[in-house]
């Protein structure tokens, strides 16, 4: 395959009914899907192939967390949002990441890093606004799709991408909005499902099909403080409720709305749906996404 380096395609609300209809477009829908059925049912702790190649990005991800040391937030800030010691953090980012491709990659696929590098380094956030939201999340899913495609991964390492890369990839960016006071990229504030992510509540509800615990209890102090090492939905909940002040009825009224929901299928259901119609059906988020070869707009390059 000659692969290419990626560019915007989605440049005005006009162009989303071909990003609707594109190849991309499906593909990125079917893997979040896949992805949240491979977990179906399993807490990290569960049995599942972990393979060297899952290790690998795991610790290059330890290494971008390492960075952070390096470039400390800028105590004389003075605002509430965006320290710009993040941009530091981001450079180091950019200038790193061809290198880690190289290092992680087999040769056979290091034609692919002009394609790949873009996707990881608008994953976790936009140096020149000093934020994050879904839309950088969707970057880094876009990221781990096109290594599936290139062979990187087997369908059987689905459940490590979620229980342990995306995990891990969640941690760091937890990280960095705490380190650096990221501002949410294009918040609904109260009416949003979170101010940063959206895939750990997908795949976390996931999880917890068939568990005994009941979407009511996903909101309790003492369930996330005991459970949230296990299950992404928690990992979020936990990381709202460290990052946010008040009644959580208050400053987070979908994800309570959400504890009132009787099943987790539906939960997850729901989750997916909201997904396609809030996240990729939406101009200001999926305006910034790239298209190549493997992750394409026209079905004359994919």
């Amino acid at each position: 395959m000659d692969y290419q380096k990626p560019c915007r395609r989605i440049l005005d609300p006009k162009d989303m009914p071909m990003w609707l209809r594109s190849p991309a477009y499906h593909e990125i829908v079917s893997f979040a899907e896949q992805l949240s059925s491979s977990v179906a049912g399993k807490p990290v702790s569960a049995q599942y192939d972990i393979s060297e190649n899952v290790h690998s990005i795991c610790k290059m991800l330890d290494q971008a967390e390492a960075w952070i040391a390096q470039n400390p937030p800028d105590t004389t800030a003075s605002s509430r949002f965006g320290n710009q010691s993040f941009r530091k953090w981001q450079t180091e980012l950019e200038q790193q990441v061809p290198q880690l491709l190289h290092d992680l990659l087999p040769t056979s696929s290091h034609n692919a890093i002009v394609e790949l590098a873009p996707y990881l380094t608008e994953s976790f956030g936009n140096a020149t606004r000093i934020d994050y939201g879904s839309g950088h999340e969707l970057s880094f899913l876009v990221w781990l799709l096109c290594l599936c495609k290139i062979g990187h991964f087997a369908p059987s390492d689905s459940p490590a991408l979620v229980l342990v890369v995306f995990q891990r990839y969640l941690a760091l960016c937890q990280q960095l909005q705490r380190t650096y006071m990221l501002e949410p990229a294009g918040s609904h504030g109260v009416w949003g499902l979170d101010d940063y992510q959206f895939l750990p509540f997908y795949f976390g509800s996931a999880q917890f099909i068939g568990a005994s615990v009941p979407p009511s209890e996903s909101i309790s102090p003492t369930l996330v403080e005991a459970k949230s090492d296990e299950y992404l939905y928690l990992q979020g909940i936990r990381f709202v409720m460290e990052m946010k002040r008040g009644p959580f009825f208050e400053h987070s009224r979908q994800l309570y709305d959400i504890s009132g929901v009787p099943k987790w299928e539906k939960v997850n259901q729901g989750l997916g749906k909201m997904y396609k119609a809030e996240v990729l059906g939406k101009f200001p988020v999926v305006q910034h996404l790239q298209f190549g070869t493997l992750f394409a707009i026209s079905s004359e390059i994919s």
